[in-house]
C-alpha cells in the first residue's frame, strides 16, 4: 500500500510539472503575441490588423485570471509537497520501525527454526524408534500368526482325522453290530433244533441217562406226540454248563438237540400251552437260543409280567421282540427303550 502512495506522489509531481510547462507556453505565446517587441509587434504597420480595445481588456483580464491560477496553483501544489513530504517522513519512520519488526522477526524465525529442527530430529529419532518398535511387534505378531495357523492348521488335520477316524468307528462299530447279528442269528439258526430244559434237579439224571428223562417228560405231558411219531430221536443232550458248582442252588439247565424239527416244534407248542411236570417237580422247555438272545430277552422279563397281570397277551418273538395286544391291535417293541417311550405317550 505504502509503494503505491509513492508512486501515485510521483506521479502528481510529474503531472504538476507537464502542467505548469505547458501554461508557460501558452503565457509565453499570448506576450509575444501582443508585445510590442515580438515577433507580431516587428511587423510592418500596414501588415497589422487593428485589435478591438475590448478584446485588449478582455485578453488582460483572461492574463490576470491565469496569474491568480498559477499563483493558487503553486501555493496548492506547496501545499501538497508539504504534505507529500510529511507522508514520506512518515513512512520513512514506519519503514525503519518495519525493518527493525522484521529483523525481529527475522531472529524469531531463525530460533523458531532452529527449535523446529531440533524438536523434527527428535521426531525423526523418536518416529525411526517406534518403526523399529512398531517392526519388531510386527514381526512378533506375524510369527504368533503364524504359528496359529500352524496350531490351527494341526488342529483342522487332527479333527479331519478325527472326524475321519469316527466314521471309520462308527463304519466299524455298524459292521461288528451287523456281525453280531449275524452271528448270534447263525449260532441261533445252529440251535434251531435243541431245546432247553430248566428246573430239572440235578439228581434224576445220576439214575438215568438224560434221553430216558426227556422221553419220560414227553410221556407224561403231551403222550400224543409219541403215539403219532413214535421214539423221539435225541441227536445228543447234556447238561450246561458241563460241570456242576455245588454253590448254585438251582439245577444246570439242560440242552437236547432233536433229530426231527417237526418233534421239536410240536414239544414247544404244547410247552407253552401249559406247564411241564416231571415226576411232581415244575419244569419249564423253551427254545435253546444263543447267550446274548437269552441275555436281550432276560431284559424284558419285568415288563412281561407286567403285561400279563394287565391281560395284555405278551409274546417273545424271535430274536427279542416283545408284542402286547393293546385295543385290538398288536403292538411290537424291538427294545424295551422303545417300550418305555411308547408309555410315555399312552400312560393308560
Amino acid at each position: 500500500m505504502r509503494g503505491t502512495r509513492a508512486q501515485t506522489n510521483t506521479g502528481r509531481k510529474e503531472g504538476v510539472n507537464l502542467n505548469k510547462q505547458q501554461k508557460q507556453k501558452k503565457e509565453t505565446t499570448i506576450d509575444s503575441y501582443y508585445s510590442p517587441n515580438g515577433t507580431e509587434g516587428e511587423r510592418s504597420a500596414n501588415d497589422k490588423p487593428e485589435i478591438p480595445a475590448n478584446w485588449i481588456q478582455a485578453v488582460e483580464e483572461l492574463k490576470t485570471q491565469l496569474r491568480e491560477a498559477e499563483d493558487n496553483w503553486e501555493k496548492n501544489l506547496k501545499i501538497k509537497i508539504s504534505h507529500l513530504e510529511t507522508e514520506a517522513l512518515e513512512l520513512k519512520q514506519e519503514n525503519s520501525v518495519l525493518k527493525a519488526k522484521i529483523i525481529q522477526l527475522e531472529n524469531e524465525a531463525k530460533e523458531m527454526k532452529d527449535e523446529i529442527k531440533r524438536m523434527k530430529d527428535n521426531l525423526q529419532r523418536n518416529s525411526d524408534q517406534k518403526e523399529k518398535d512398531d517392526q519388531k511387534a510386527k514381526d512378533e505378531i506375524q510369527s504368533l500368526r503364524n504359528r496359529v495357523k500352524q496350531l490351527e492348521s494341526s488342529d483342522l488335520t487332527r479333527q479331519q482325522d478325527t472326524i475321519k477316524q469316527n466314521k471309520k468307528n462308527e463304519k466299524i462299530e455298524e459292521n461288528v453290530k451287523h456281525l453280531i447279528h449275524k452271528t448270534d442269528d447263525l449260532e441261533n439258526r445252529s440251535r434251531r433244533d435243541n431245546l432247553r430244559i430248566i428246573g430239572l434237579p440235578e439228581d434224576h439224571d445220576k439214575r438215568k441217562s438224560l434221553d430216558i428223562i426227556l422221553e419220560e417228560i414227553i410221556q407224561e405231558n403231551c403222550p400224543e406226540i409219541l403215539e403219532q411219531e413214535g421214539k423221539v430221536e435225541i441227536e445228543r443232550i447234556h447238561r450246561s454248563p458241563p460241570v456242576f458248582n455245588p454253590q448254585l442252588t438251582t439245577p444246570r439247565n439242560v440242552i437236547a438237540k432233536f433229530k426231527n424239527n417237526q418233534i421239536k416244534e410240536q414239544v414247544l407248542q404244547a410247552a407253552k400251552k401249559k406247564p411241564f411236570r416231571y415226576h411232581g417237580n415244575m419244569v419249564r422247555i423253551t427254545q435253546d437260543l444263543s447267550a446274548s438272545t437269552l441275555k436281550d430277552r432276560k431284559a424284558w422279563n419285568m415288563i412281561f409280567r407286567k403285561a400279563r397281570e394287565l391281560g395284555l397277551q405278551p409274546r417273545i418273538k424271535y430274536p427279542s421282540k416283545l408284542t402286547i395286544f393293546l385295543q385290538g391291535k398288536v403292538w411290537s417293541f424291538n427294545t424295551t427303550e422303545e417300550f418305555q417311550a411308547f408309555i410315555n405317550k399312552r400312560p393308560d
